[in-house]
Formats: C-alpha cells, sequence, structure tokens
C-alpha cells in the first residue's frame, strides 16, 4: 500500500501547471483533492513519475450563473457544489449527487473536476454531468476546447482529456422546475455504487447509470421508450439494453441488470412526480 517514489510540483497558476505537464509528458499527473489517484497510486495501479498539485489554484473554484447554464469550476469542492444555491435553484440534481459522494471528508477535500477527469464508471458525478448533458472545457498548450459529456468518457478510466491539458470548467445546462431522481444501491453509504441512476425530465430527458459499463452510460432505450410514450415500468424493463455490465465480488451481470430496471423505475417515478 506504498506508493512508487516520484516528483512532487506545487504549481502556483493554470499557466504553470500547464507547463509542468509539457515537462513531465505522459508521466505527469494532476492532483487536487487526492480522491482518485492516490488509492491507485498506493495498490500500484498508477505510477506516475510527477505529481502536480494544482489543489491551491483558487481561481478554478466557483460557481457562476451563465444564463441558460451554470458553470461550475472544475477544483470546486464537492461539499460547495451540494450547499451552493445557485445550483439547489437550476440544477439541483448536481448538488443533491454532489452530497452522496463518500464522506465528510471526501467532500470537503475532493473536487469535481478530479471526479470528473478520472472517469471511474462506479462515480456520481459522471454520471449526474452525462444525464444533464454537461460539457467540459479544457485548457492545453492549443487553447480552449469544450467537449460534450457524451464524447468525454471513452473507456475504463478513459477520458478524451489529453495529456496535456487541464480540466478547468464543468457548464451545466439549467434544468430549473425539471422533476429530477438520484439513486443508488450500496453496501454502506460511503461506498461505491453497485448500480446508480441519475434521471432529469424536463424539457430533455437523460437518463444515466453507474457501474454498469466501462464508463458512465447512458440508458439510450429508456429514453427511447419514454419519448416513444412508454410507462415508467416499462421504459425501465429496457435500462440494461445494449449494455455489458461488469461482474465482480458485489454483483453479477444479471443482478445488476436487475438493480438497473428496478432503480431506473424508481427514478422515472420519482421524478415524474416532482
Amino acid at each position: 500500500m506504498i506508493p512508487a517514489g516520484f516528483e512532487y510540483q506545487r504549481a502556483a497558476t493554470l499557466d504553470e501547471a500547464l507547463s509542468l505537464l509539457a515537462d513531465g509528458g505522459d508521466e505527469a499527473k494532476l492532483i487536487a483533492g487526492g480522491h482518485s489517484l492516490l488509492p491507485l497510486m498506493k495498490l500500484r495501479l498508477a505510477a506516475p513519475s510527477m505529481l502536480i498539485d494544482i489543489g491551491r489554484l483558487r481561481d478554478l473554484s466557483f460557481v457562476r450563473d451563465g444564463g441558460d447554464h451554470v458553470v461550475v469550476g472544475a477544483l470546486t469542492r464537492h461539499r460547495d457544489v451540494e450547499i451552493d444555491q445557485t445550483l439547489r435553484d437550476h440544477v439541483p440534481l448536481l448538488a443533491h449527487v454532489a452530497g452522496q459522494v463518500g464522506d465528510p471528508q471526501v467532500r470537503h477535500r475532493g473536487t469535481i473536476g478530479g471526479s470528473i477527469a478520472h472517469g471511474d464508471p462506479a462515480s456520481d458525478l459522471p454520471a449526474a454531468c452525462l444525464a444533464l448533458g454537461a460539457s467540459f472545457k479544457a485548457v492545453g498548450p492549443s487553447g480552449e476546447r469544450t467537449i460534450d459529456a457524451s464524447d468525454f468518457f471513452l473507456g475504463f478510466l478513459e477520458t478524451a482529456l489529453g495529456a496535456d491539458e487541464v480540466l478547468t470548467e464543468i457548464i451545466v445546462p439549467k434544468a430549473t422546475g425539471a422533476g429530477w431522481s438520484f439513486q443508488k444501491f450500496n453496501r454502506r453509504a460511503q461506498d461505491w455504487a453497485i448500480v446508480g441512476v441519475a434521471a432529469v425530465r424536463g424539457e430533455r430527458t437523460g437518463i444515466s447509470l453507474i457501474n454498469m459499463g466501462p464508463t458512465p452510460m447512458r440508458a439510450s432505450a429508456t429514453e427511447e421508450a419514454l419519448a416513444g410514450g412508454a410507462s415508467a415500468a416499462e421504459a425501465a424493463a429496457r435500462a440494461a439494453e445494449g449494455l455489458e455490465p461488469p461482474s465482480d465480488l458485489n454483483a453479477t451481470p444479471e443482478y445488476r441488470v436487475h438493480l438497473a430496471q428496478v432503480l431506473v423505475r424508481r427514478a422515472l417515478e420519482e421524478a415524474s412526480a416532482a
């Protein structure tokens, strides 16, 4: 449980972080709260030669009303996302999900950008952003670019974020007045979800699944069924259609399929009642 040796650098500015990333190449990794990367390093599943600490870049910690959307700085702590009034008013699903991450210690240190950039399929916030139709702003040597959440998660712990880029903003369309629900089944409150569901129903419908594939997954078949007039129960029965859920010590694929169907039905019923 001891990581391999590494060089530690603390960036004082975003430009300095980008410069250090360029110097470190593929062997350099960013760290802020550390709750995603450090466990992998302790297990020797990741062994970067350089860690670049961006946790003190306070310019990347904010929540800003953007008119028809809300912009969240990538270094905003989970707890700050949870209690922010702008998010509670206009994107309540995101605020609520941030309050379900880990335990209080994790929520006071972990950052939303770290969770997104890590791309863990068992993580809550990536799935919430996928359901909400969010997009992510990244900054690198070539400038800024914006990546839709639907294009961001490529594979297990793999995202579209370049090795020389820094995730700076999460841009979330407002869902004021929309129905929403977050359902998660786990053994203990602070554990990763065996299966989870984030759902929003308003001008647009978005349903995403946690731990049902190598990335956060859209329940596309359920969304199509709802668009065709299906009931919540009928649409939920198709929740796992086209997906290949993993098998591990916690659940078989068949059990995850059953959980997905049950949780999606509950989520749709709650979102429709809002």
